[in-house]
């Protein structure tokens, strides 16, 4: 009978590829990047029209430069990669003996025997594809199979950004004043705290701190960016 400790586990989440982390910092950097810009146009007094204006320009700018900015970051890291692959296949093809001895030192630290450790290296070296694959995670920590998209995680950034963005920008196409202000205020605290315990969750950390870490984050933002356009607005002003 299969006793619980022999059960195979599969609580895994898929966390490699990049796309959890371009969702999770598009949503959050579009809400607290236009949420702390709405409230320092609107401190500083200026019409509901700005306001609108300033929110929407920074939505798109803001999406933009996040979408260029992840694409450039998976795109140079994928041919980073890609080299040190190159490099790790021409010591395969050329150093056959020590790369076999390299990875049978993996395995035994890995807890095999010299002798199964030495077997299994050989038995890998065997098939040039498989064995790239295995010099490729043990040596580098990567999977030359399963790299990141660049165009998915720039859309993803793209699209998450927006959603964030617009967020606080809703009540500024329904009112203005302070109740716009305190409504935008409102609609990034609870979205931020959101996003905090989404990601508190799934790592398995406490949820209310990863709620405080994040209203934190767009209470001291906000408050920044309101105090200098009211400081902006009282200058222009008088």
């Amino acid at each position: 009978m299969t006793t619980k400790s022999q059960e195979p586990h599969t609580g895994h989440r898929a966390v490699s590829g990049g796309l959890a982390r371009a969702a999770v910092f598009g949503v959050s950097d579009g809400l607290v990047s236009n949420v702390s810009l709405i409230l320092g146009f609107a401190g500083s007094g200026v019409d509901n029209t700005v306001v609108r204006l300033a929110g929407l320009a920074g939505a798109v700018a803001g999406a933009i430069s996040m979408a260029a900015g992840e694409w450039v970051s998976v795109t140079s890291q994928n041919d980073l990669i890609h080299r040190e692959l190159a490099i790790e296949l021409r010591e395969l093809t050329h150093n056959v003996d020590h790369e076999t001895e390299e990875l049978a030192a993996v395995y035994e630290s890995h807890g095999m025997s010299a002798e199964r450790a030495a077997a299994a290296a050989e038995e890998v070296m065997r098939q040039p594809e498989a064995a790239l694959a295995v010099h490729a995670r043990e040596e580098l920590g990567i999977d030359p199979h399963d790299l990141p998209s660049a165009m998915w995680a720039s859309g993803l950034s793209l699209v998450c950004f927006l959603f964030g963005a617009f967020l606080p920008l809703v009540p500024w196409y329904i009112g203005g004043g302070n109740s716009a202000a305190w409504a935008s205020l409102a609609i990034g605290v609870v979205a931020a705290g959101f996003v905090g315990g989404l990601v508190a969750r799934f790592a398995e950390r406490s949820i209310l701190v990863g709620v405080m870490r994040q209203v934190l984050i767009v209470l001291v933002a906000c408050g920044v960016t309101y105090l200098i356009g009211e400081l902006v607005g009282v200058n222009l002003g008088g």
